[in-house]
């Protein structure tokens, strides 16, 4: 069944590739098809906890074709099979070939070459293979990111990513060709503890936490999930940079971990939550603000991956099956509501051209849809009860609380709960401010003011993201019961131990909360309707001709939250003050930049190229000089070998 149903997935998306230029209606319901298939042969594999193993077909490079899926592959193939349907039907209306006839056909191409892709990094189990599917993955994701190539920003975005995205493949080359030279075999498994094996990691560690996005190696993420269309910064945002996670997973679990890995995961998730939640509150713009956000919830996902690290190698089963089972959700939990939210600034943007969210405002009144489904997706993000975001942090708090009640070594864990604590605050400051600033108060410019509510090709992937995230906010224990046949995969030792989450008590008291929110919100809304009111503008502060640009901007939100790290933000800001004694204009510019990219990666790679200027003073083309570099080169290299014989 499994076999069948992954071939119907690959076989409709190999179709769509081909049809997708120019039949968007075969197009859209081949994608059906393949998400729906993908899905439940995800589903079934996660609920029967059987693993499916394929081999056979003709060699490519030399090498057999090897297929598993199991719990661990199953749980991302749900992620690649949603969202990319979902994402499918989105699509369809925001970027139509009405309004995008040059770059819809080949956006439509692409987006099923990189669901395809996806699939095979994820149920590749021979090394040279994976490396194969890894780069038809990432070359997708560029002609995803460069589709509105008419614009800069998106072409900039794309070399960007394009080239951090090669320096991480450099790394996992290395890692697979070594890998492959000590072992034996380019087949992938569980690895026995060897020398020299455990030193591999660090290499995988960077390869794939390129592509994960986690700090400091995200400097493509942000501008690569601001300047793609809505429907491709969601599938980077809540998938691609979950094929990096499932890299780390994946080899953490197999791989003899060296020394300390765990409490570098474990420090490199603090890092990654706290600063990448900061960088999100700091930004203007709503899509900038949620590729940011992406990096902070990598940065939870490796907190709990790095307790479970930390756990196996403590021998603390009921404290690491916590954690990781928390982790497993969290990458669930994450593809969902960083995919409505994405979609959601996808329809504002599609409403009103502009993702600047000073110039916004009252859409609430005119995207009624769009604002509700983004503050759900608002409130999910920021961990509250009782939705699914605070469901998988839940369980990785279990983990950690119960580490530092060990009073070992495992206590030193204590400031991570503390950063998990901040993080999530910033997070409920960050998207407080989105919702309201785009939502709430007057228009800020006339577009704001007369944009429309999308059609239901947009609205109903959102909606059905949203029932999801209540579902698993409200049967917890429903979704922990195949997360936790993941987590034995990772872990066989761990499989009769019982985690001790009370997933039971946990939806009831979710379950009492709604019912309680729901009728306080009944009873307010009573009273206000049978109370007298009255209707008039807001208090202008005594100004003569009050503006709606008087309103808080996002800036001016969170300007205390960003002046506690002004320090690694850097702002600049700019301001002409009004002088002399009458009313005149005043301006401020405000801009965040992106301090490891412009501090640091680009002040590096141009002393790269200054050097590399200066060498190439050495290409004159006069060919008794190259027959000395080369007389020199030999003579120095003799040298050295007399010197390290003697």
């Amino acid at each position: 069944m499994t076999a069948a149903l992954l071939g119907i997935f690959g076989l409709s998306l190999l179709l769509a590739m081909i049809l997708g230029r120019t039949h968007a209606r075969i197009w859209l319901g081949l994608s059906a098809v393949a998400s729906l298939s993908g899905l439940y042969a995800a589903l079934r594999t996660l609920v029967t906890a059987e693993t499916w193993i394929w081999r056979g077909g003709f060699a490519l490079g030399g090498e057999t074709p090897f297929l598993r899926l199991d719990g661990i592959s199953a749980l991302f193939l749900i992620l690649v099979s949603l969202v990319g349907g979902l994402g499918a039907v989105y699509a369809h209306e925001y970027w139509s070939g009405h309004h995008h006839p040059r770059s819809a056909p080949g956006g439509r191409c692409w987006w099923s070459a990189l669901i395809l892709s996806m699939g095979l990094v994820l149920t590749c189990a021979n090394g040279l293979h994976f490396l194969f599917a890894w780069e038809a993955f990432a070359l997708s994701a560029y002609f995803l990111i460069t589709l509105d190539h008419d614009r800069k920003e998106a072409r900039k975005a794309g070399w960007l990513y394009l080239a951090a995205s090669h320096a991480g493949t450099m790394a996992l080359f290395a890692f697979f060709s070594a890998l492959a030279a000590r072992t034996g075999t380019w087949e992938l498994g569980p690895v026995h503890a060897q020398t020299g094996l455990a030193p591999l990691f660090w290499l995988a560690l960077f390869g794939f936490g390129v592509k994960a996005g986690m700090f400091p190696l995200h400097i493509w993420l942000p501008s690569a999930h601001a300047g793609a269309p809505s429907h491709v910064s969601a599938i980077m945002s809540a998938v691609a940079i979950k094929m990096g996670v499932y890299g780390i997973v994946r080899f953490s679990g197999w791989l003899p971990m060296p020394a300390g890995s765990g409490w570098v995961l474990l420090g490199i998730g603090c890092l990654s939550a706290l600063l990448g939640i900061a960088f999100a509150l700091a930004q203007n713009d709503i899509k900038r603000l949620l590729a940011y956000c992406s990096v902070e919830n990598v940065g939870i996902i490796l907190i709990g991956l790095g307790l479970s690290v930390l756990a196996v190698q403590h021998g603390q089963p009921i404290w690491g099956k916590a954690a990781l089972a928390g982790t497993f959700l969290h990458v669930i939990n994450h593809g969902l509501f960083k995919s409505l939210l994405f979609f959601g600034a996808g329809s504002v943007l599609h409403a009103t051209g502009t993702r600047d969210m000073s110039r916004l405002g009252g859409l609430w009144k005119v995207m009624p849809w769009t604002a509700t489904l983004f503050a759900v997706g608002a409130m999910a993000v920021s961990g509250l009860p009782p939705l699914n975001g605070f469901v998988g942090e839940w369980a990785i708090y279990q983990g950690l609380m119960r580490a530092v009640a060990q009073k070992g070594p495992a206590a030193g864990v204590l400031p991570a709960v503390i950063v998990l604590a901040g993080a999530g605050a910033l997070a409920l400051a960050a998207f407080a401010k989105a919702v309201g600033i785009v939502f709430l108060g007057a228009p800020r410019n006339k577009p704001a003011a007369q944009a429309v509510e999308c059609g239901w090709f947009m609205r109903a992937p959102m909606v059905l993201l949203a029932m999801i995230m209540i579902a698993i906010g409200l049967l917890p224990g429903l979704f922990f019961r195949p997360v936790m046949g993941t987590v034995a995969v990772w872990a066989p030792q761990w499989a009769m131990t019982d985690p001790l989450l009370a997933t039971r008590t946990l939806g009831g008291t979710h379950t009492l909360l709604i019912c309680a929110l729901l009728a306080g919100g009944f009873l307010i809304m009573r009273k206000a309707q049978s109370a007298g009111t009255r209707t008039g503008p807001t208090w202008d502060c005594g100004y003569a001709a009050p503006t709606a640009h008087m309103q808080y901007t996002g800036g001016s939100f969170a300007g205390i939250a960003r002046g506690w790290f002004a320090w690694l933000l850097r702002p600049e800001i700019m301001i002409r003050r009004v002088r002399g004694h009458f009313p005149g204009k005043a301006l401020v510019l405000e801009r965040v930049p992106e301090t490891v990219l412009e501090k640091a990666v680009m002040p590096g790679a141009a002393a790269v190229s200054f050097v590399a200027d200066g060498a190439r003073k050495m290409q004159h083309g006069r060919l008794h000089l190259y027959i000395l570099y080369v007389f020199l080169g030999v003579t120095a290299l003799g040298f050295m070998v007399l010197l390290g014989g003697m």
